[in-house]
């Protein structure tokens, strides 16, 4: 329980409060890597985390695993669950943790002194059996380790934007070179249409 109440405090200083995403955050990174057979997080990058949300949750996962954005072990794809994979990167063995779908319920039963669900949920998730809190399930990931992760110095310019691209995350469309903001739209927008035709437009101009 120690080693719980010094994570806990790791995750709530970014936040000058702690709160039930922190903790399920680090107690489903603890349950990752019990999955993997670690005792502790490993060093030299061995283990990647892929965290289906972001917020309390994530930094949850991070005071855990030791694992950051910063040091690319730690990826987003942004399904707004509070679910992770944890992946041994020398091994690609991967397991997907994700809360019992009637977690917060359960947590009731562990918290019967507490009629504040917020406080109920805080107390319980400190506590509960990680069998009762939830599924982890061995998967496979679509794209490989390699292409994930790839590698150092991997830069090249969208033929269409002008805008640098690192780490092979480029599109090859029609011989061009492509950022997937140019062949896809982006989470913005700079009031272009981008359509499979104006690539052929662009590559006539070459």
């Amino acid at each position: 329980m120690r080693l719980l109440d010094d994570l806990l405090k790791k995750s709530a200083l970014d936040h000058s409060h702690l709160c039930p995403r922190q903790i399920l955050g680090v107690r489903l990174g603890l349950a990752g890597l019990t999955a993997l057979g670690f005792d502790s997080p490993p060093d030299k990058k061995r283990l990647l985390v892929i965290t289906e949300t972001d917020g309390c949750f994530a930094d949850g996962l991070s005071a855990a695993t030791n694992c950051t954005v910063g040091h690319r072990t730690l990826r987003v794809e942004d399904y707004g669950k509070t679910a992770a994979t944890f992946v041994n990167v020398k091994t690609n063995r991967a397991f997907r943790v994700a809360p019992a779908l009637d977690v917060r319920q359960r947590a009731y039963d562990y918290a019967s002194n507490e009629s504040r669900r917020y406080l109920a949920q805080m107390q319980a998730y400190q506590t509960m059996p990680d069998d009762e809190m939830f599924t982890v399930s061995e998967v496979r990931l679509v794209a490989s380790i390699e292409a994930i992760v790839s590698r150092p110095g991997m830069r090249v310019n969208c033929d269409l934007c002008g805008e640098e691209i690192m780490n092979e995350r480029e599109i090859k469309r029609d011989g061009l070179t492509l950022c997937r903001a140019c062949v896809h739209g982006g989470y913005y927008s700079t009031g272009h249409t981008f359509i499979p035709s104006l690539v052929h437009q662009i590559e006539a101009t070459l």
